[in-house]
């Protein structure tokens, strides 16, 4: 160690490193057996600190096609196992995960930047989700319709793909590979997982935990991992070998994912941008839209694909909630730092690229005639923070305000009733999530219907930002349509076929054609 900076892995304080089996360099390939992936090294930095936490081998091309190589052939042998014992395992794999919820989730802070209550939340969701899939293995099914031929049934039944590949995004390391994995194993596939490279230490110490439960049930690997670089995801896209690919990232990155998928007639679910808009009728129970408003804005820094983005308050309430509002922003202050602390309340965004795009966001929004009510400026301590701001006084449909920009920047605008509200919750590219609050049932269902919200999610009185597994989770738009984790999402994972059983003697034509 003489000479050499020590990584935060190497310290007491990060002791709980250890205990998940991470080191100071570690192997970033699971293909069956760990493997140092040939790719080269991947630093991997504390958003809070600056500081190195650990390093990850990360694999190439040829460490992915040896991933390709066991999923494929772990899925012969895993589609013939039983769903409700499928059903076990992944039981199993939610049994392990609570063992190491603390320590998993105080990585997933450290390494992303959310707080540790989101940290372990997330992997609490990843807990969510497989009790959810157990239930799921002796439940999904087809259905059994009528036929109009005498003494004939028609069924349906749903069979696995294949092996699925998931693409996953920072800012949610461990919960959408958890959304996507514990609904495709149940089902009967195989999975392939590359995570963000930022976030390698969360795909490493996962998959460690969900192969352990894998090796010890006496599996081939069902589950494999390539920590990779660009080209190890645009291989996993051209792949014919990977029939469904999941993607959560940016918007411009999808659209190239579901060309290419569409291409060569692979399945594709996009989980991308979002422009969220929470609106404040004048009805509206404002305590809990202002409570609302705090979280949905600032929570993960605004580094959630369901964070507030807009906020559309009626008129008459307009200069009274955004006073109250400011002064909420200037007591969270007091809150900054680091993730790990239990009195942060509001940590860093998570790299210098993000700083970036915060400054060049407020830059261009004052330059448009904007004001800055409070924030817009970078926070002057170790690490990648930022003051969270709310910017005022923009046209609705201003280009700053149309385009998704991945920080702790609200836009506030007035409208004078629920109807512009609503159209301009709707005049954004992205359809993500959106917020009504309002005490009448009118103005709720008039936002539920058809000249709504058009957005995947759509909640009453409650933050756009968060959900739970039990729903189906996805937008519409250029959100690109996928719908992951709840309801009846796990579709999207298996194949359809319909079946004519005839069980009688004769042979009767539909639609009472006569062939004679």
């Amino acid at each position: 160690m003489s000479g050499m900076t020590k990584y935060l892995v190497e310290e007491d304080n990060f002791a709980f490193l250890r205990d998940l089996g991470l080191q100071r360099v570690n192997n970033g390939v699971y293909n069956g057996e760990w493997v140092a992936g040939t790719a080269g090294k991947v630093q991997s930095i504390d958003p809070a600190s600056g500081r190195v936490i650990a390093e990850v081998a990360t694999g190439s091309e040829q460490d992915l096609e040896r991933c390709l190589t066991a999923g494929v052939a772990a899925y012969q042998e895993w589609k013939k196992i039983p769903a409700p014992l499928r059903g076990d395992v992944i039981r199993q794999i939610g049994d392990e995960l609570r063992k190491y919820r603390e320590p998993l989730g105080k990585l997933v802070a450290l390494e992303m930047g959310k707080i540790l209550p989101e940290g372990v939340g997330e992997v609490q969701e990843f807990v969510d989700i497989c009790d959810y899939a157990v239930g799921l293995s002796r439940m999904f099914g087809g259905a059994i319709f009528p036929s109009e031929r005498p003494q004939h049934t028609i069924l349906e039944k749903w069979n696995p793909l294949g092996l699925v590949g998931v693409i996953s995004a920072f800012n949610f390391p461990c919960a959408v590979f958890g959304w996507n994995a514990a609904i495709a194993l149940t089902v009967g596939n195989t999975v392939l997982w590359k995570g963000a490279p930022s976030t390698s230490l969360v795909s490493v110490a996962t998959t460690k935990i969900v192969t352990d439960v894998i090796k010890r049930n006496k599996l081939p690997p069902i589950v494999t991992l390539c920590q990779g670089g660009e080209a190890v995801g645009k291989r996993m896209v051209s792949d014919e070998r990977i029939r469904l690919m999941s993607f959560t990232g940016s918007t411009a990155v999808g659209r190239t994912v579901g060309i290419e998928m569409q291409r060569r007639f692979g399945r594709c679910l996009l989980e991308l941008g979002g422009n969220n808009a929470l609106i404040i009728n004048e009805d509206a129970p404002q305590e809990m839209a202002l409570d609302a408003a705090f979280f949905g804005c600032i929570g993960t820094a605004g580094q959630r694909c369901t964070t507030t983005r807009r906020l559309i308050i009626h008129a008459k309430l307009y200069d009274s909630f955004i006073a109250k509002l400011v002064k909420r922003y200037a007591s969270l202050l007091k809150r900054v730092g680091h993730p790990l602390d239990s009195a942060t309340l509001y940590g860093p965004v998570h790299n210098q690229q993000a700083v970036d795009n915060y400054l060049q966001t407020v830059q261009e929004a004052v330059a448009l005639g904007g004001k800055v009510e409070c924030g817009g400026k970078v926070i002057d301590r170790a690490g990648f923070f930022v003051e969270p701001t709310i910017i005022s006084n923009l046209p609705h449909d201003a280009p700053v305000v149309k385009r998704e920009t991945f920080a702790p920047i609200v836009y506030v605008f007035k409208a004078s009733n629920l109807q512009e509200a609503i159209s301009w919750n709707n005049e954004v590219d992205q359809g993500l999530s959106s917020s009504l609050f309002t005490n009448n049932i009118q103005s709720a269902f008039e936002w539920l219907g058809e000249s709504g919200s058009d957005c995947g999610i759509v909640n009453i009185n409650t933050s756009p930002s968060g959900a739970e597994i039990g729903g189906a989770f996805g937008g519409e738009k250029h959100t690109g349509g996928g719908r992951e984790s709840g309801s009846d999402a796990w579709k999207q994972y298996a194949r359809r076929s319909t079946i004519t059983v005839n069980h009688s003697t004769d042979l009767p034509l539909a639609q009472g054609i006569v062939f004679e």
